[in-house]
């Protein structure tokens, strides 16, 4: 599951909404929105995260939650290291190869320590 499917959820079942109600609203299927929770798809679009936003009536620091988390949510990342030195190649290829070992907790260790550094 990816940040904006585990928001989004949270929302639905906070709201009491369906994933038939909502992919009626969105005018797309259930299945899509259920891909798209799970993170079988890539995010969404800027203005589907805005209409999502709309339909949960969500505003201020929940909606910029849930757009941060969409840009945050795509399953499958590149890296672009063509212009880095060896050590960001070293880094970005160690991660990809070793992701599915670390717990959520350590991912959520690494994410900090990174922002930290920003």
């Amino acid at each position: 599951m990816t940040p904006f499917g585990v928001l989004m959820r949270h929302w639905r079942h906070e709201k009491q909404a369906t994933l038939a109600q909502l992919a009626d609203y969105l005018s797309v299927s259930p299945a899509y929105l259920s891909a798209l929770e799970h993170g079988k798809r890539g995010k969404p679009s800027f203005a589907m995260v805005d209409q999502i936003c709309v339909y949960f009536e969500l505003i201020w620091d929940d909606a910029e939650a849930l757009k941060q988390a969409a840009q945050l949510s795509h399953p499958k990342p590149t890296i672009n290291t063509s212009d880095l030195g060896p050590e960001a190649v070293r880094l970005a290829n160690g991660l990809s190869q070793n992701i599915d070992r670390l717990s959520d907790d350590d991912c959520k260790a690494l994410y900090e320590a990174l922002l930290a550094r920003l």
